[in-house]
């Protein structure tokens, strides 16, 4: 039985392994500030990435323009939505900011361990790159 269960979870990770090497951008990451942590999955054929765990597990959307929603928690809030894969780079979808309260257009573009997240209102020249580190 043991045997049985250790087989299945070494296919389970090399199953893992296999898909994040097609998919380099799904997995764990952790922002710049290390305030918080990010889980990137897939949805269909899209892209979404949900904040899993941050600093302050108390903090809650105050600053969300939506008066309703000021008063869930930040942590478990999918902030990365409707992503699509273009060569290697991750567009078309949206970030929010739970700190400002804003959502912006973003673009995710995978180097080994390290995710550079560039959010932009309109083109995105006119935007902030921030870089993610794969967690291990």
């Amino acid at each position: 039985m043991k045997r049985i269960i250790l087989v299945l979870s070494a296919m389970m990770i090399a199953f893992s392994l296999l898909a994040q090497s097609s998919d380099p951008i799904l997995g764990k990451w952790e922002n710049s500030s290390k305030e918080g942590r990010i889980e990137i999955y897939k949805k269909g054929d899209k892209y979404y990435g949900k904040l899993y765990w941050i600093k302050d597990s108390s903090k809650k959307d105050e600053n969300n323009p939506d008066k309703n929603l000021r008063d869930r928690k930040i942590e478990g809030l999918e902030i990365l939505t409707n992503f699509t894969k273009k060569g290697k780079v991750y567009e078309g979808g949206e970030i929010y900011d739970p700190k400002s309260g804003k959502t912006y257009s973003c673009k995710m573009t995978p180097k080994g361990d390290k995710l550079e997240v560039r959010g932009f209102v309109g083109v995105s020249l006119l935007g902030r790159t921030e870089v993610f580190t794969r967690v291990k």
